[in-house]
């Protein structure tokens, strides 16, 4: 299972989104946790890889598990640690190297192009408390089959 961290940040009214090239999805910037490193380290590494900008007081919010399966067989299996912030510290770098970096409205966030399980956890980090657990089943071409959400 490979194991993944990321971190939706919120600076006033905006959200820090990354826009993949592959698909042009947004998403929330991170990326894979390295041999003996926790999610919170790989979320402020990630973090600041990919942004230039390092995380102030990340609150993991979600856990999440993705299961890539095709005709009911599983493909691969990922686990993903979802961080929220509102406070952050440095200079946005002007290019990312895994993307296009900007700042979004809030209220904007969601008629942009993302992943459907993504969507659930946007709404959550954004605007609900407690903690998400979340299962989400796509075919490998990341059409969602499945979603299973509980908050605690």
């Amino acid at each position: 299972m490979r194991r993944v961290a990321n971190c939706v940040l919120t600076h006033k009214d905006r959200v820090l989104l990354l826009q993949k090239p592959r698909r042009n999805w947004v998403v929330a910037p991170g990326g894979k946790m390295e041999g003996g490193e926790t999610p919170l380290a790989t979320v402020r590494r990630e973090f600041m890889e990919e942004t230039g900008l390092q995380l102030l007081n990340p609150q993991l919010r979600a856990v999440s598990t993705i299961v890539i399966q095709e005709r009911y067989a599983k493909v691969s299996e990922w686990m993903m640690f979802s961080f929220f912030a509102n406070n952050h510290h440095g200079e946005m770098l002007e290019r990312s190297p895994e993307g296009k970096l900007f700042w979004e409205k809030k209220a904007d966030v969601f008629s942009l192009p993302m992943a459907l399980g993504d969507q659930d956890l946007f709404k959550h980090l954004l605007g609900k408390e407690g903690m998400l657990f979340s299962t989400f089943y796509y075919t490998p071409d990341y059409e969602l089959l499945d979603a299973k959400l509980e908050t605690v």
